[in-house]
């Protein structure tokens, strides 16, 4: 039987790295960025439908935030004839920005119209969920609001079930969200 020699290591202390992120954390969320200009946000299409998104919590983009918040993800979603079909969990507040529509929510219809807010529920296994608009002639369009860590700490799962029709593959190969 071969030997092997232990080698003692030292245990790493990172304590002054904690206390060096939070003291960052807390000077960005005093000094970072307040208005979220939208001509400063791109639109791209994505699995689910033609999205412009705000904000992206930075432990998914591991990029630094610049805002005063970091934990939102917020996006608006213009639908044009329906968006994808995924499921995952709910906690998220949709604000109909204009337009009208319905939502395919576990196979249950609930129709929105413009000022309209649509609130997906927390159950076991995610929510089913897809969007239709009501016109050919013009688009609906709302805005999500998910917090980060509910979706973390319910451990979401994402799991695409359809993808938007204009939505193309090469998408996913330049990492768009």
């Amino acid at each position: 039987m071969a030997t092997r020699e232990r080698e003692r290591t030292r245990e790493r202390d990172n304590y002054e790295e904690i206390i060096a992120h939070q003291r960052a954390e807390r000077e960005r969320s005093f000094t970072g960025q307040v208005v979220i200009r939208g001509e400063d946000c791109p639109w791209v299409m994505s699995r689910q439908a033609l999205v412009k998104h705000y904000m992206w919590p930075s432990r998914y983009s591991g990029e630094t935030p610049e805002t005063v918040l970091d934990d939102w993800n917020i996006f608006v979603q213009d639908i044009k004839v329906h968006s994808g079909k995924h499921r995952h969990q709910g906690g998220l507040v949709i604000y109909i920005i204009e337009g009208e529509g319905w939502s395919e929510v576990d196979g249950e219809r609930h129709d929105w119209e413009a000022g309209d807010l649509l609130l997906l529920p927390l159950k076991p296994g995610g929510v089913e969920h897809k969007h239709y608009n009501r016109y050919d002639d013009k688009p609906a369009k709302w805005i999500a609001f998910i917090s980060g860590a509910l979706f973390e700490w319910g451990a979401s799962e994402m799991v695409q079930l359809e993808n938007h029709p204009d939505f193309k593959a090469k998408n996913i190969a330049r990492g768009t969200r």
